[in-house]
């Protein structure tokens, strides 16, 4: 109807133009004539794009009608994997659980890979929708992941202490974290407090779990004020 009204339009347009010139000059006959003619053609031309667009129109209409419902396409293409909306619905929580999983590096990466791989061969992973982020763009991440070593050895030397040592960066840079260190050598340390150089200690990894719970203590830690000394 927009095209409609926009052919009528300027159809009124060039007639009231043509009018309103009229009035305003003194045609003679044939100058009149040549205005009617060009005003004649350029309605013709109006009327071969007006029919033109109808049939453009028309077409588009028959198609609209054979196209199938956005929700018919989606139900076909789901029933080619055997699965159903719910199906496909669980299995994008899944994936999105997994991808938060190794955007964070959850450790252990093997089970994560393991995760990965359940999901590769579900044929679900085949829909548009998953197959990049399934089979490529998860997969490089995990293999660029480096997962560092469940425990690594270091070396006393004069001056350490248990706070110290956890305090490091290369460790936990937590110093609270040091009970993790300590519990890890009990065979080597009898008094927390007496450490000596060369002593090899094992540093193991925090869980995720221990990192909360050790950054939660130095948030909430106050220092003492200091003694307030007799005048």
């Amino acid at each position: 109807m927009k095209v409609y009204k926009y052919l009528f339009g300027i159809i009124a347009l060039i007639l009231l133009s043509a009018n309103v010139f009229a009035q305003e000059q003194e045609m003679t006959k044939e100058e009149w004539q040549n205005e009617i003619n060009r005003l004649t053609e350029r309605k013709a031309s109006l009327t071969t794009e007006l029919n033109a667009l109808k049939k453009e129109v028309a077409d588009l209409k028959a198609t609209n009608e054979k196209l199938q419902s956005y929700d018919d396409c989606m139900k076909e293409l789901y029933s080619m994997v055997g699965a159903t909306k719910a199906d496909v619905d669980n299995f994008r929580t899944k994936l999105d659980a997994l991808t938060k999983k190794i955007d964070n590096k959850e450790a252990p990466k093997a089970d994560r890979q393991a995760e990965l791989d359940g999901m590769k061969k579900n044929k679900i992973s085949a829909l548009p929708e998953f197959f990049d982020k399934v089979h490529n763009q998860l997969q490089r991440k995990l293999d660029a992941w480096v997962e560092a070593p469940k425990e690594i050895n270091y070396t006393v030397v004069k001056g350490d202490c248990l706070w110290n040592i956890a305090k490091k960066k290369e460790h936990y840079d937590n110093p609270f974290a040091w009970p993790i260190i300590y519990r890890a050598n009990r065979d080597k340390i009898k008094n927390p407090d007496l450490i000596y150089p060369k002593q090899v200690f094992k540093i193991p990894n925090l869980t995720e779990e221990e990192k909360a719970k050790y950054d939660k203590i130095r948030r909430n830690y106050k220092p003492a004020p200091p003694a307030q000394t007799a005048k």
